[in-house]
């Protein structure tokens, strides 16, 4: 299906000939906006974070300020010390899944996906036909949970507390589907090379229908409170613009590059897991604002639920994970039966999963842009070297342009909007 560009010009109140609405408009600045007054004043440098509700983690943002005006933002990063990719060389490839939780934290199963999908690139292994659609499910579920996040932690960063509590209780829904699926809410651990760790279990499709059926209400009542609210399109509109071009020079992706006019989704133009056969739209923004970011993560959550009611409708009976002792442990009632499965779980325990010698790249497109896994194997059981392609650190670099000329306050909504998770910034 082709992709749909989403007018957000008309998203906002009032109405303009013809009965067609036009954007907020903005408060006219003071008589006088525009000329020079030299008083003589200094820079000033501040920081912002890295304990600071707004900057969304240990982030540390040096802010030189003209008065309350931004000249320069240095983002100052790795207070996490967390090092998961030197971490992935020490490991078998399954033990690797659990460190990918840990990087986007809001959106664990679809950073267990890109990782599986990669070893099982280098691998040569194809997975089933039920396990592609389980991936579909939890990689949407994801994105969902991601963008619910990020909408909540965004209002209340520019003043709106009730859209904060209709967007978290919506994601309470989704980690009780995830629990109930994998027994964890935060940390799932889905994938394994080759599959997934469980099936999911009775109830959960029913559960996950009766979600999609009621969850475009909440969206709608968010988009009532604050799409056409005077007080957010002001604190939004015309905030952290960037070009078409500037996005791509600067290798944005996800909703980052979307606002900004570029219809890129690695779902429609590098598919994977069959995402070609889905109908669904891609949301692409027009003014590359604070805005425009806001827009299209609200309509990805729309179609986002447009593919789960899909998946429902098409998830096939089978096995979720392929027929091959030696990548998939044998189940428990063979290994303790069977001396031949017995040494074939000994085997992986012990030894691991093999890789050929060789290298692979996989990127999927998660909630906050292209997320890269890049294997480098010896041969062995363990990679030579994992790399992440994180899409928060990658986005994070175009922050000072962004920034540049608004005030401090504006500041707050620029960093908001690239929706950066620390995790996955200090991998």
């Amino acid at each position: 299906m082709s992709k749909r560009t989403i007018d957000f010009e008309l998203a906002t109140p009032g109405l303009g000939a013809g009965g067609a609405p036009t954007r907020v408009p903005l408060a006219a600045g003071p008589a006088g906006e525009g000329q020079e007054h030299d008083l003589g004043g200094e820079h000033l440098l501040i920081n912002l974070g890295p304990q600071h509700p707004a900057t969304h983690g240990v982030l540390r943002l040096v802010v030189e300020l003209d008065g309350e005006t931004v000249v320069r933002v240095i983002p100052h990063v790795g207070y996490l010390h967390s090092g998961f990719e030197k971490l992935g060389e020490y490991r078998h490839y399954n033990q690797i899944i659990p460190l990918t939780d840990r990087t986007d934290y809001l959106s664990p199963m679809a950073n267990n996906v890109g990782m599986a999908m990669a070893a099982e690139k280098l691998m040569g292994i194809e997975i089933t036909p039920r396990c592609k659609v389980l991936r579909v499910i939890a990689c949407e579920m994801s994105r969902i949970i991601s963008h619910m996040v990020w909408l909540g932690t965004t209002s209340i960063d520019l003043g709106a507390f009730t859209p904060f509590l209709w967007a978290f209780q919506e994601r309470e829904r989704i980690y009780n589907l995830q629990e109930m699926w994998t027994g964890a809410r935060l940390t799932t651990s889905l994938t394994r090379v080759g599959g997934l760790m469980a099936d999911v279990p009775d109830g959960f499709v029913e559960g996950l229908r009766q979600f999609t059926q009621t969850y475009p209400n909440t969206l709608n009542e968010i988009d009532r409170v604050l799409t056409r609210n005077a007080v957010w399109a002001g604190r939004t509109q015309g905030i952290g613009v960037l070009t078409a071009d500037e996005a791509i020079n600067y290798s944005l992706s996800g909703p980052m590059l979307r606002a900004s006019g570029v219809p890129w989704d690695m779902r429609k133009d590098q598919p994977y897991l069959d995402y070609e056969t889905y109908d669904f739209d891609v949301p692409v923004g027009e003014h590359g604002d604070v805005y425009d970011r806001y827009l299209l993560r609200l309509e990805e959550c729309h179609q986002s639920n447009r593919i789960l009611q899909q998946t429902l409708d098409r998830l096939p009976d089978g096995p979720v994970n392929v027929d091959d002792p030696r990548v998939i442990l044998p189940p428990k009632s063979r290994a303790m039966s069977d001396m031949e499965a017995m040494i074939f779980h000994f085997k992986q325990v012990m030894e691991g999963v093999k890789a050929p010698v060789g290298e692979a790249y996989v990127g999927i497109e998660n909630p906050k842009g292209e997320l890269g896994n890049y294997f480098v194997s010896d041969g062995s059981a363990k990679p030579v070297r994992w790399r992440i392609r994180p899409p928060s650190f990658i986005n994070l670099a175009a922050i000072s342009k962004m920034a540049e000329g608004h005030l401090l306050s504006d500041l707050i909504a620029i960093n908001a909007s690239v929706d950066i998770v620390m995790g996955e910034v200090d991998r």
